[in-house]
């Protein structure tokens, strides 16, 4: 039977924004905090615009070029992006909806948005004199004639289209007074009081002071998205130039999408869609504030405490306090941790204790992301600067992270750090760190493999899981691990380790095997995967063949998932779930029955072509038993997870779990705070 029949598999844009439903939903749950409901619309509206500027982009670039190619499910560039339009619009129409019905409900708790008119007296006094000291200076107006032609605007700029007619005159001229915001706040509060205005609305009410002796005929607001996809050729000689040359190329991107307001003249709309070379599936009328992705700052707002989740305090790593010293505690066993549950200080004391360890010779470590402030980067230019041999590869080509992480870089280097800038053609997104000690029975190498990458700010609100060991075999795999990143050496046997994209789809492709053949053998077959997305066809069309086979699977895919549950003949044994919450699930855990031996592996790749062909990633086993258990009863109580579950349907859309009647409701994230509660309780 061939399980690789497009008919077997979805569209990869539309399972994306039905991902990004689910997150919108979570804006409409009341037992949500206000403010966090608030949030997880500002989510949405970010990625949606990481969605155009990557995605779309991508697919218009397709249509343009008149290539005939069919993605995954069997759709033409056309037909997708006709079928992305539709579910957007209404994607789109859904958030302000559910905006509108957030601000609702803010204004009974006193946090309240007006329109400039609103105000009189003194506020409206107020409000003339903040424009004349804080604004008008700022602002500059463009006019559009023939000696002004239409300027460029930037991705995601905000500005106001104004229709003017000169005093006297019936001739009308446009203009455009750019928004500028963040130089200026987006927001400005009124004293005393938490009402507030949008800048936008205050440059519309006084537009008539930057065009003396001309009357305001119409205005509105609009925004822009350009595509933001960096195109690195594989032959350049400098990868650092290749990418800073492209993403001055990203700011000057073609439109892809044009954001209006609600009530923008439909003439002004006309005349910015031939200038931008847009369709009308390319414009949305948004019934709220343009860019709404602002409101994720807003929602820490001071003084509303009472509106957020309380906050949660991670626990320390157990094993650690229960042990002592790090070294000593890993030359006993492997540690286990899962953020945000587990503090990452644990991760970050990792490497700041070998920055300053005598008798630490050498740190290699691969980063992906990192933070602007983060404690790692310290701890690397403090290792550097004691003498110690510090190896970092610092991936500058990680998506909308491509200028902080060249800027790191630069500063490791300073420091005295050998610095990797990438590898042509492949992107590393792996995330080990190596630490060489020299002990009385002579060096040891000491390793730290994760899910996620090595950022302290990402780590409070993701989840993932980090493996700590001194294992030798582990060990000799991560020497040969950054010799391949850093020099010409040939790839080794892999002892522990399984390297993409060198052995991890191989790998995999084992595992699922080996549950194909104990299910046909009469013996339980069992797979339960959790990954942000699922994508591969070849893996999918395994996992086709395994269900066929008896093999039961269960997979927790958060986001993109083209594989079809439940098809007769063909993924019956298959369930798919997706699990929405206040932390966003990204650890990926693998685990393989394997006749009662349970096989069980963390890893930093989804099951993805991108991940498993075209990036450098890791997977590790779990070897010891306690920690196997632990990972076995955490993907346990996501599968049980009967609150903030969705179960994905044969054609791709999602039900939300609702509690059985007479079973208690089981929340799994909330589950896992409330046992670190109960553990510092204890303590």
């Amino acid at each position: 039977m061939d399980m690789l029949k497009r008919a077997y598999f979805l569209n990869r844009e539309c399972s994306w924004l039905s991902f990004n439903q689910r997150v919108l939903k979570e804006s409409t749950r009341e037992e949500n905090p206000l403010l966090e409901r608030l949030r997880f619309i500002a989510i949405t509206c970010s990625k949606l615009d990481e969605f155009f500027m990557i995605r779309v982009a991508g697919i218009k670039h397709l249509v343009e070029s008149g290539i005939e190619h069919r993605d995954i499910a069997g759709l033409s560039p056309e037909e997708q992006m006709h079928a992305i339009s539709r579910q957007a619009h209404r994607q789109y129409r859904a958030v302000y909806r559910c905006l509108a019905l957030v601000l609702k409900e803010l204004r009974a708790h006193g946090i309240r948005f007006v329109q400039p008119e609103e105000l009189a007296g003194e506020r409206a006094l107020w409000l003339a004199d903040l424009f004349e000291r804080e604004i008008y200076p700022v602002v500059t107006p463009m006019a559009l004639d023939p000696a002004h032609p239409f300027p460029f605007l930037a991705s995601r700029s905000l500005n106001l289209a104004v229709k003017l007619r000169h005093t006297g005159e019936d001739a009308e001229k446009l203009a455009i007074v750019p928004v500028p915001a963040p130089v200026l706040d987006r927001l400005w509060k009124l004293p005393g009081e938490t009402t507030f205005l949008f800048l936008e609305d205050i440059l519309r009410f006084f537009a008539a002071r930057f065009f003396t002796g001309w009357e305001i005929v119409q205005a509105g607001a609009f925004r822009l998205t350009r595509d933001a996809d960096l195109d690195i050729r594989d032959d350049v000689e400098d990868l650092l130039a290749e990418v800073e040359k492209s993403l001055e190329k990203r700011r000057k991107g073609a439109a892809v999408r044009l954001e209006v307001a609600a009530d923008f003249p439909a003439d002004l709309s006309d005349f910015l869609k031939e200038q931008l070379a847009i369709e009308d599936m390319d414009i949305y009328r948004a019934k709220g504030p343009l860019g709404a992705a602002f409101f994720t700052a807003f929602a820490n707002l001071a003084g509303f405490d009472r509106l957020r989740y309380p906050r949660f305090l991670p626990h320390p790593a157990e094993e650690i306090g229960a042990r002592g010293d790090l070294w000593a505690a890993l030359a006993e066993g492997d540690i286990l941790v899962h953020h945000p549950f587990d503090s990452f200080a644990i991760v970050e004391k990792f490497i700041a204790r070998a920055a300053v360890d005598e008798r630490v010779l050498a740190i290699k470590q691969t980063l992906y992301r990192v933070a602007g402030d983060s404690p790692i980067i310290a701890a690397l230019e403090a290792a550097a600067k004691n003498g110690k041999q510090v190896t970092v590869l610092m991936e500058v080509k990680a998506r909308f992270d491509e200028e902080n992480n060249i800027l790191m870089a630069r500063r490791l280097e300073e420091a005295g750090c050998h610095v990797i800038y990438g590898i042509l053609g492949l992107k590393t997104h792996s995330k080990i760190t190596m630490v060489i000690r020299r002990e009385d029975a002579g060096l040891r190498r000491y390793c730290h493999i994760a899910t996620g990458n090595y950022n302290g700010s990402t780590a409070k609100i993701y989840t993932d899981i980090g493996l700590f060991t001194a294992d030798t075999l582990t060990g000799v795999d991560a020497s040969a691990f950054f010799n391949f990143l850093s020099g010409f050496s040939d790839p080794p046997v892999w002892n522990r380790l399984a390297v993409a994209p060198l052995t991890l789809r191989e790998r995999i492709t084992e595992g699922i095997e080996q549950e194909i053949a104990h299910a046909k053998s009469g013996r339980r077959g069992r797979i339960v995967a959790k990954m942000n997305s699922l994508l591969d066809r070849f893996i999918i069309a395994k996992l086709y063949e395994a269900s066929a086979a008896g093999v039961e699977i269960d997979l927790i895919v958060r986001g993109i998932c083209v594989l079809r549950p439940g098809l007769k003949d063909v993924s019956e044994n298959i369930r798919v779930r997706s699990i929405v919450g206040r932390f966003l699930e990204h650890s990926r855990i693998f685990t393989f029955y394997n006749d009662g031996k349970e096989d069980v592996f963390i890893s930093s790749a989804d099951w993805m072509p991108r991940n498993l062909n075209n990036r450098i990633e890791l997977m590790a086993p779990v070897r010891q038993k306690a920690h196997k258990k632990r990972l076995l009863a955490l993907l346990a109580t996501y599968l049980a997870d009967n609150t903030r579950a969705y179960l994905m349907r044969s054609d791709g859309s999602y039900r939300r779990v609702h509690t059985p009647k007479g079973e208690r409701p089981r929340a799994a994230q909330e589950e896992l705070m409330q046992a670190v509660v109960s553990t510092i309780s204890r303590d």
